[in-house]
């Protein structure tokens, strides 16, 4: 929910026609788009309105039972015979009798109090359900989003490189022309503008399917979409660290275990008010003429009800759920514990996938510095055709990894966020 009330807002209604009538989009556009289309989503908000009924349905329990009955009948012969001074009398042959009361419940052994209390927890839990599907949604957004980055960036490194291929293949058949080269050199720099032809082919498919997968995700007509971002700029893990301990509290996942065991707490009480004393109290208005008589009139009543033979089992039902109790604080122990090495993996995450970053954009440097230095030895003839292709390649290589780095350093980081519960 605290997703939805960050990117939605109250313009969102008015934003939400501009974002559909554009085809390029930001990655918190593709998150606003994301939180109103996905259907996960839209699921897990359906489930919080039916808990949400439930709570409702339950503090109806609070309430007066307010019935009606009505039945008429009609006998062969009277069902109440008299003798009277010689005379037999024949009664209640046929006739319709009904009446009307409401029973308004006392002490129902606390379960109507802790009836509305588990509906309420209820709701709470899966308000933090939807919390999490949102976080897990937004987090596939973002990581398809930087996917299609990645891709993108791949393509302008062939651009680059089929740029710089063209330049070379004119000289070589410069050189060719003038009898300085064979046509073997020719060939090999064909060669390698056919093999950029097909990686390119590969990565436009690639982009392509991804793209669809995203708008599809979004909830968004793939036709022309595109995205839009400024650079591949990176944040220190540095600036990230928080004391995992102390945000444990804050995870969605850790509020749920306690919902649990807030929720067994109360059935357990449930459990224990089935076996004491009920009380109500009532009133109703009752008519008949089965004596031939119009007869009508009004009652109150309290009713005690003592379940004596549950008591039997009931003792078992009650241990059985103090066990379930214990399970669920036990269970809470157990993930509260996973959840911290969870944060601990995901830092550790992070910080790799950032070194790999500074290590991969060293690499780029010196794949730079390499191609333009065989470009001068190639000049010079002191080196091959083949040796400065395979700059060319190298210089590929280490730019395509160099950015795929930064897309994985950027999901490991937004993970980190989300598993600190600040995503």
């Amino acid at each position: 929910m605290k997703k939805r009330n960050l990117y939605l807002g109250c313009l969102l209604i008015a934003v939400s026609g501009a974002i559909q009538a554009q085809s390029s989009f930001t990655l918190e556009q593709c998150k606003e788009l994301t939180l109103k289309n996905n259907y996960e989503i839209r699921k897990s908000e359906l489930q919080l309105k039916g808990a949400e009924q439930s709570r409702k349905e339950a503090f109806t329990n609070y309430f007066p039972v307010v019935s009606a009955t009505g039945t008429a009948m009609n006998a062969s012969a009277g069902t109440m015979n008299m003798e009277m001074m010689g005379t037999t009398l024949s009664l209640m042959k046929n006739g319709v009798l009904g009446g009307v009361t409401a029973t308004q419940p006392v002490f129902a052994g606390g379960n109507i109090v802790n009836g509305n209390k588990l509906a309420k927890v209820g709701v709470e839990a899966q308000r933090y359900q939807l919390d999490l599907s949102e976080d897990e949604i937004l987090l596939q957004t973002e990581q398809s989003y930087y996917q299609i980055v990645s891709l993108q960036e791949k393509l302008r490194t062939l651009d680059q490189l089929e740029e710089m291929l063209q330049h070379l293949r004119r000289d070589v058949e410069n050189s060719f022309k003038a009898g300085l080269i064979t046509q073997n050199d020719v060939l090999k720099v064909k060669l390698k503008q056919n093999e950029l032809a097909s990686n390119r082919l590969s990565v436009e498919n690639g982009l392509d399917i991804t793209k669809k997968l995203l708008c599809q995700h979004m909830g968004t007509d793939p036709s022309g979409f595109s995205i839009t971002y400024d650079s591949l700029w990176m944040e220190s893990p540095a600036n990230l660290l928080v004391n995992h301990a102390e945000v444990l509290s804050a995870r969605n996942e850790y509020k749920l275990l306690d919902k649990n065991v807030e929720a067994n707490n109360l059935q357990l009480k449930i459990k224990q008010g089935e076996f004491l004393p009920k009380v109500a109290v009532g009133a109703g208005y009752m008519y008949h003429n089965l004596t031939d008589v119009n007869t009508d009139f009004g009652v109150v009543f309290a009713t005690v009800s003592i379940p004596i033979s549950a008591w039997w089992g009931g003792s078992h039902a009650i241990k059985k759920q103090k066990i379930n109790q214990q399970v669920a604080m036990n269970d809470r122990q157990n993930k509260s514990e996973q959840l911290l090495l969870q944060m601990q993996q995901a830092l550790n995450d992070m910080e790799e996938s950032y070194k790999q970053v500074k290590l991969a954009e060293e690499a780029v440097a010196e794949a730079t510095e390499n191609l333009r230095l065989n470009e001068d030895y190639y000049k010079a003839g002191t080196v091959t055709l083949t040796d400065l292709l395979d700059a060319q390649s190298f210089l590929q290589q280490t730019r395509d990894r160099y950015t795929e780095s930064i897309t994985v350093y950027r999901f490991k980081r937004s993970n980190y966020l989300q598993v600190t519960g600040r995503y």
